[in-house]
């Protein structure tokens, strides 16, 4: 199952939360919608997620294990919170690249590492998942936190992130689920349609964001299906987490 598919006229339409809309059209879209959600994104996701968000991706770079000397390639991470977090534990030994398609989202993340004195330890590139300014087998480690959902071809991306990849190299990918626990599965609904869209508009000033943002985890892949187009893009030892009760997933691979 794609999110994609031909209407008569032979043109691609993609999911763009709940609505179909032309190919061309999302990147735009998901630019568009960042850009004007990113001074507020970090503030957003404590909000939304009661600051869980803070405990899964804390699990996602244990499970990475960060080493001296590696180079972390971190997909859709503009705002910088795993690319800082990595810089912790590396100690400064190490090279982050940061790629986002929001130039705000870039520009948010480069002055919260002024703020925090990292400089040159961090590179921030804006650039699309489906088509990373970097070349082959550049990256030991590629990670993409709460992103590849908003893509307008996850194979394409996960294909990509497979190009950039050394042999050998780690794929993480932390990503909320459609699937919840039996009995949390209703009340994150109501929660989700009724809460978050609601916390958008009057702390983001943008309900209809943050509306797109509901609907686009409810379109994304289950765990099962997700972990099944991992390999297809090429990553073998796929295996995959559920985080509290199924609101995420944490997904992990590793080049072939």
């Amino acid at each position: 199952m794609t999110d994609t598919d031909k209407d008569g006229g032979g043109d691609e339409q993609v999911d763009f939360g709940y609505r179909r809309i032309e190919a061309e059209e999302k990147p735009q879209l998901v630019r568009g919608l960042f850009n004007r959600v990113a001074r507020r994104y970090d503030l957003m996701n404590d909000l939304m997620s009661g600051g869980a968000h803070r405990i899964w991706k804390r699990q996602m770079i244990d499970w990475l294990a960060p080493r001296p000397g590696m180079c972390l390639l971190d997909v859709a991470g503009g705002t910088g919170d795993i690319a800082f977090r990595v810089h912790e534990r590396l100690k400064g030994d190490g090279r982050i690249i940061v790629c986002d398609l929001s130039e705000n989202m870039v520009s948010e993340g480069r002055m919260r590492g002024w703020d925090k004195g990292i400089t040159g330890a961090i590179e921030w590139l804006v650039g699309d998942a489906e088509a990373l300014p970097l070349a082959a087998s550049h990256a030991d480690a590629y990670t993409i936190a709460f992103g590849i959902r908003n893509v307008t071809h996850m194979e394409k991306a996960l294909a990509e992130a497979a190009r950039a990849l050394k042999p050998g190299g780690r794929f993480l990918c932390l990503e909320f689920s459609p699937e919840q626990a039996p009995g949390l599965d209703r009340l994150y609904e109501l929660y989700s349609f009724n809460v978050i869209p609601a916390l958008g508009g009057i702390v983001a000033g943008d309900r209809e964001s943050y509306q797109y943002l509901v609907e686009s985890i409810r379109r994304f892949p289950p765990p099962a299906r997700f972990a099944e187009m991992i390999r297809e893009a090429g990553f073998g030892g796929v295996s995959w987490r559920p985080l509290s009760g199924g609101i995420a997933a944490l997904h992990s691979a590793w080049r072939i």
